[in-house]
């Protein structure tokens, strides 16, 4: 889980997720088709599982991510990767890549034929420790991911959001947001980094999205992006007004014993354990497992 300062959003940050609420929550789940088009199945149906390619199962299984392979289970990262449509030979993004957990298995599966890119937020406009903490993080990624891949550092590369290099515009098959969107909510920068990653993408990219899920009726104080979770229908409603277009949502990632209302947000449960004050709670806690997510996909329109 990727966590920042806790600063609630603006009312108007607010207001607008509020607005964005009126509409239903999307219930569709992920189109097996080339197009891509969205399902009306009920919610209660289980999302198909798009084909596995083999060479992501064997990344997946690959013991350079042995442990990383524990959380597997609350992740489905095979199925997660095979809804967005991730191919081996792609040139795939990765949003605020923090501690690693996806970019160590798309750098085995992406490094033989394709390229994984960490992007790193822009933080222009933050104070010069945290632009210096963001520029190392750059500098020091295809390395880092090299390492952890056994692969070539050239199959990688890194940049910030404020300082896409000239050239990448219009290249990217695929931008991957992996439960980051709330971090762009409480920091106001969603418009700017949404509306970059965009220009990124090549006129027929997909972003994917895995996103901790409040509950549709969650008060507006609580998906302001501090507390982790967001709503489905205000993401959506986000991601449209900022010229996506969703193609599929899938439940894959989807934890029903997750009731999405702890008070100290998402960082309650595994892995982070906040506030964890006996075995017993914590047995509890880790029986309920990682949090209930949303997982959309999403196209460049226009």
């Amino acid at each position: 889980m990727r966590r920042s300062r806790r600063a609630l959003l603006p009312a108007l940050a607010v207001a607008a997720l509020a607005a964005a609420a009126l509409v239903a929550p999307v219930v569709a789940q992920g189109a097996p088709d080339p197009a891509l088009a969205r399902a009306s199945m009920p919610a209660s149906m289980p999302a198909p599982v798009p084909a596995i390619d083999p060479a992501l199962a064997a990344a997946v299984a690959s013991p350079l991510r042995a442990a990383d392979a524990a959380r597997d289970v609350y992740r489905k990262p095979d199925r997660t990767l095979a809804f967005f449509r991730v191919g081996p030979a792609m040139k795939v993004g990765e949003y605020a890549p923090g501690g690693g957990w996806y970019s160590r298995l798309l750098g085995i599966y992406l490094a033989p034929r394709g390229k994984l890119v960490g992007l790193f937020a822009d933080v222009g406009s933050a104070g010069a420790e945290r632009q210096a903490a963001t520029q190392a993080a750059v500098d020091k990624f295809p390395a880092q991911v090299a390492g952890w891949a056994a692969q070539p550092a050239d199959r990688f590369a890194a940049f910030s959001l404020g300082a896409v290099p000239a050239g990448e515009k219009g290249t990217f098959d695929r931008i991957l947001v992996m439960r980051a969107m709330h971090n762009l909510l409480r920091s106001k920068t969603a418009d700017v980094e949404i509306a970059t990653m965009r220009d990124l993408l090549k006129p027929d990219g997909l972003l994917g999205i895995e996103q901790h899920r409040a509950r549709p009726d969650a008060p507006d104080a609580y998906v302001d992006g501090s507390k982790g979770y967001l709503r489905e229908a205000d993401l959506v409603r986000l991601m449209e007004a900022k010229g996506f277009a969703l193609v599929g949502a899938s439940e894959v990632n989807a934890n029903p014993k997750d009731p999405a209302n702890w008070p100290g947000g998402v960082w309650t449960l595994p892995p982070s354990l906040d506030g964890v004050k006996d075995d017993a709670e914590k047995a509890r806690l880790q029986a309920i497992g990682e949090s209930d997510r949303m997982t959309l996909l999403f196209r460049k329109r226009g």
